[in-house]
């Protein structure tokens, strides 16, 4: 007995000294033993927060200040009004003025701002800047090469060597053919032999038809893309054929298209006046076709400012084409701001007349107080823009 009590105090003495052991004998887990304090969540982004092996990231400390915003642009309209601004867009319209002899053909300089007067739809234009130019052209040769009569094609060639002859070493011209289609020989270049050689290629025809309403409005359409001053020298019979392009609609696009002024170089005239004279089918409807033909290229010419020649012989082209010469190469340049300010797409008619100080018709004379007749050559009016809403 006396052992056993001692062994009993002794095993009690050594469980008191063990808190990790229970009742039972049994490891107790340490999380069971830590204090409240150590059960909070970690900070949010802190090294305690780390939860695996993805890294929540920190989130801005709220203590840092905002960047400040850019101040608000100051406006000077009136108080209360708000950011308003107004933009007018004010029309400018520029007229290229030819004033030639109806003689000789020759340019008439030192003409002044106060011998011009201008008229839109009838009513005067105040000029606002006024200056003689005399520039190099950029021109387009549109020539009609159809397989009709060998006597058309050849008043063509003449022609086209003509105007090729009299071109100045800083002009820009292209070639362009049509018959049944439009074909482009060589694109604006400034070196004659090449436009030569494009005339030389002109040999044998292949269609009948003439489409010349179509291949105007193609090259109209063309030329809108340049900028600058353009012409077109159309020499043909000005009969079309086989046209989608109706008359009508090509005159619209003459009308629609700024700053090309179309010369018209008539072919087949003295075969017309041979077939006439010998009854060779130039009467009735043929002869209506021939007739309206003319009327076309008048018409081209008349509404952008240029002229018409219908030559017989080949000995007139040297003449014609030197009055072409002058006629582009030597303008006076006038531009005014019109009264009528309105967008509305309408046409516009455009005069343009000539006066004296007292502000009557001018009156020209030679060395010998002969009186001179001289052609005033403008544009027919312009389309005014649309305004887009």
């Amino acid at each position: 007995m006396k052992y056993l009590s001692v062994a009993l105090v002794i095993a009690s003495f050594i469980l008191g000294q063990n808190p990790a052991l229970g009742f039972t004998g049994l490891p107790v887990p340490q999380q069971q033993t830590q204090s409240t304090q150590d059960q909070t969540g970690p900070v949010e982004g802190g090294p305690n927060g780390d939860n695996g092996a993805i890294a929540i990231p920190r989130k801005p400390n709220p203590s840092t200040p905002a960047p400040t915003p850019p101040p608000a642009p100051k406006v000077k309209n009136p108080p209360g009004l708000g950011n308003f601004s107004l933009h007018v867009n004010v029309p400018v319209v520029t007229v290229d003025v030819g004033v030639i002899l109806e003689k000789t053909h020759q340019f008439v300089p030192n003409l002044q701002e106060d011998n011009f007067r201008v008229f839109e739809n009838g009513r005067p234009q105040p000029i606002t800047h006024f200056q003689r130019v005399q520039a190099p052209i950029t021109a387009v040769l549109l020539l009609e090469f159809a397989a009709n009569n060998w006597w058309f094609i050849n008043d063509m060639r003449n022609a086209a060597y003509s105007f090729t002859q009299q071109l100045r070493p800083d002009d820009y011209v292209a070639v362009v053919t049509y018959d049944m289609h439009t074909h482009i020989l060589t694109d604006f270049t400034r070196n004659r032999a090449v436009v030569m050689n494009a005339l030389n290629t002109l040999t044998i025809p292949t269609w009948q038809e003439t489409n010349m309403f179509d291949a105007l409005y193609t090259t109209l359409d063309r030329l809108s893309r340049i900028p600058g001053r353009k012409y077109i020298v159309l020499i043909g019979s000005g009969i079309d054929t086989f046209s989608r392009i109706t008359l009508g609609k090509c005159l619209e696009k003459i009308k629609e298209t700024p700053n090309v002024t179309i010369f018209a170089i008539g072919t087949g005239q003295l075969a017309r006046l041979y077939a006439e004279d010998r009854g060779m089918g130039m009467s009735g409807s043929a002869e209506m076709t021939f007739l309206q033909a003319d009327n076309q290229m008048r018409t081209f010419a008349r509404l952008t400012g240029g002229m018409s020649f219908f030559p017989r012989f080949q000995a007139e082209l040297p003449d014609d084409f030197q009055e072409i010469n002058a006629s582009i190469r030597n303008q006076y340049a006038i531009t005014y701001t019109p009264t009528d300010q309105k967008q509305d797409g309408t046409w516009r008619k455009i005069r343009v007349e000539l006066v004296d100080a007292e502000g009557r018709p001018l009156r020209m004379q030679d060395e010998k107080h002969h009186q001179l007749k001289y052609d005033v050559i403008a544009r027919n009016g312009y389309r005014a823009k649309r305004e887009v809403n």
